[in-house]
């Protein structure tokens, strides 16, 4: 740790309050002036798993990760199926300490819970040396007993944030702050004790570190600290959802929740059903009827939707989905990140997709794009999509909370008003022309239920403008040619809006491509790259379908060769760009990570700088693919 930023980690076992620890922490850095950006790390268990949460703050905007950390609070996991060391997953009580022993800094900090880890157990994982090795400080404490003196044992946290305040000189006012608003007063005091009594025992310490807490002055507007889900449910609330159907699935459930929690204050619906074939079927259901409405899963449960989406796609009902990507195939590892779902969502469903696909790059965006996801669909009359995956979804950053006043937005898109209905076409039957051929920019008129005059037939076979089933070739040619048309003027509008985000010097000599929740982590490592004396700029592209192919063409004509960072095994979306720009395919290589853990910034230079060295990087946690023909 320097005086300009903190890695701070704290791990424990999943129950032991690691996650509630690490927001409020969070918030109070917030709360002081400092720019904090979180990452959690959690396993697919209800109860025990090591689990770790980093904060990472500094005075000035932080955006990512960062590399490695130099401070952790190591409580020990209270929750451990077995404490044995030749137990089959290992010692599961100690793993909160020595899991994270490969990550820390030269020069770090380590407190950790003697309560629940003794001293032989340390003395035998070598702990000593190691911190001789590496020059940390080790401060070991019962955390525990100072817990339970003054309540109860999940409060050993707060006794660890104590300690801290000695050791870094960290002013706990903000968070004692906190505490007093997320708890009552009894037990806030008794946090507040407990947090006095870690303190003070670090004071016996003969030997404090060098290492002091960043400061800055309080922030001029008021922030916020979001997460991804937040600023997804935020974005839909605003855009006017006001129905959202959907079965738990991690890590889709947060934004779930978020909306079920909100959606009754603004006159919406939330419907948990029995699988996602019954959520997304409700979803169009409900657009049908005049709703603007969402559903959503991960990997596995939007498999279940395809039915449901080529129904919504071949009837044009205005539908909004949510894929949060996870590890897979299967169940793969379902609380782990990993972006291998784009291929998945880009063409699942039988037949030609007519669909559009987000991927948004960090929290603001996930706003701005469900947003204009909302607005597409309903104007369009198609599908639209927003992915993205656990990392993003549970990663919690600051951000100016003006950004998010914007005015809602009630416009139920393209649908006919009860006199426009009078002048248009109908069958002489009485039916509505649901499906014309010459709709402007492909859009046919739609129609509520309820609107006089608006009776319609639609149906998930081919059909006719009348909606009747229809396997007339010249009507086939004509009805696919008005739906993927749409996509023509989708672009136009898209290109307006401008969803793709450039970073680094515009003559830059080498390009690097990213898409989704790593872009503000390559960004930070093209900044390091420049700085280093490399010529390097970035393009984070959130444009899945339609591909903005102009934009992206520009951008790989300026630069002589372009790294693509992705986090999956397959290099999906350097494929999906070789797909619709196949001329560049000699210029494009990939730097890939699918381990479950996603990319730091030094690991991006360290890709990067091999790759122009043409060195191996068989000894790290990722693989480059070189350029066709290389």
């Amino acid at each position: 740790m320097t005086d300009q930023e903190l890695i701070w980690r704290i791990a424990g076992g999943s129950g032991d309050g690691i996650d509630s620890t690490s927001r409020n922490f969070a918030k109070a850095l917030m709360r002081s002036g400092l720019d904090v950006f979180t990452h959690r790390h959690y396993p697919s268990r209800i109860r025990g798993g090591h689990t770790y949460v980093e904060v990472r703050a500094a005075e000035g905007e932080v955006r990512s990760r960062g590399d490695g950390y130099n401070v952790l609070l190591a409580l020990g996991d209270s929750f451990a199926r077995n404490p044995q060391e030749d137990a089959y997953y290992g010692n599961e009580e100690l793993k909160p300490l020595t899991e994270n022993f490969d990550d820390l800094r030269e020069g770090g900090v380590i407190i950790y819970d003697e309560g629940l880890i003794d001293g032989e157990q340390v003395e035998e994982v070598g702990l000593h040396e190691k911190a001789e090795e590496n020059g940390w400080h080790v401060y070991p404490v019962d955390l525990r007993a100072i817990a339970k003196e003054h309540g109860r044992e999940v409060m050993r946290n707060n006794a660890g944030i104590g300690v801290m305040s000695t050791l870094l000189n960290f002013d706990t006012s903000y968070y004692e702050e906190i505490i007093g608003e997320v708890f009552n007063e009894e037990i806030a005091e008794a946090n507040r004790k407990v947090i006095e009594q870690g303190a003070d025992t670090a004071e016996e310490f003969d030997e404090h570190p060098a290492l002091q807490m960043p400061t800055a002055e309080e922030p001029d507007a008021e922030q916020a600290l979001v997460s991804g889900s937040d600023a997804i449910a935020y974005g839909a609330l605003d855009a006017g959802c006001r129905f959202i159907s959907g079965y738990p699935m991690t890590p889709w459930t947060d934004v779930f929740t978020i909306m079920s929690q909100n959606l009754p204050k603004f006159g919406g619906v939330s419907e948990q059903v029995e699988d996602e074939i019954a959520a997304a079927s409700l979803a169009i259901g409900a657009s049908h009827a005049g709703v603007k409405a969402m559903s959503g899963s991960s990997g596995g449960g939007f498999a279940l939707m395809s039915e449901p989406l080529g129904l919504a796609e071949m009837t044009e009902t205005p539908l909004v989905l949510v894929e949060a990507m996870r590890a897979g195939p299967s169940t793969g590892m379902p609380t782990k990140p990993e972006q291998a779902d784009l291929e998945h969502v880009l063409y699942t469903s039988q037949g030609d997709s007519t669909r559009v696909v987000f991927a948004p790059g960090n929290h603001q965006e996930c706003y701005e794009q469900i947003r204009t996801a909302f607005e597409i669909a309903y104007e369009y009359q198609i599908p639209t999509i927003l992915i993205y995956d656990q990392k993003l979804q549970g990663e919690l950053r600051n951000v100016d909370r003006s950004f998010f006043d914007r005015d809602p937005d009630p416009d139920a898109g393209s649908v006919l008003t009860e006199a426009e209905i009078e002048e248009a076409a109908h069958h002489n039957s009485g039916k509505f022309l649901r499906h014309e051929y010459d709709g402007e920019k492909g859009i046919s008129p739609r129609t509520v239920p309820g609107q006089k005059g608006g009776r319609f037939l639609t149906t998930g076979n081919e059909h006719n403008p009348a909606g009747h089933i229809s396997e007339d070739p010249e009507n086939r040619v004509l009805q696919m040619d008005r739906r993927r048309g749409k996509f023509e003027y989708i672009r136009e509008d898209l290109d307006e809006k401008g969803n793709q985000t450039h970073h680094g010097p515009e003559a830059a000599e080498y390009g690097i491509m990213t898409w989704g929740s790593h872009q503000d982590t390559v960004f930070e490592a093209v900044d390091r790259l420049n700085d280093a004396g490399h010529s390097v700029k970035a393009l984070g592209v959130s444009d899945m379908m339609p591909y903005p192919v102009e934009e992206v063409s520009a951008f790989l004509e300026s630069v002589e060769e372009c790294l693509v960072v992705e986090m999956n095994a397959s290099g999906q979306f350097r494929g999906l760009t070789q797909k619709e720009l196949g001329r560049f395919g000699p210029k494009l290589s990939s730097l890939l990570k699918y381990n479950g853990n996603p990319f730091e910034p030094a690991e991006i230079v360290d890709g990067f700088e091999s790759s122009i060295d043409g060195e191996d990087l068989a000894a790290t946690n990722m693989k480059y693919v070189p350029a066709a023909g290389d």
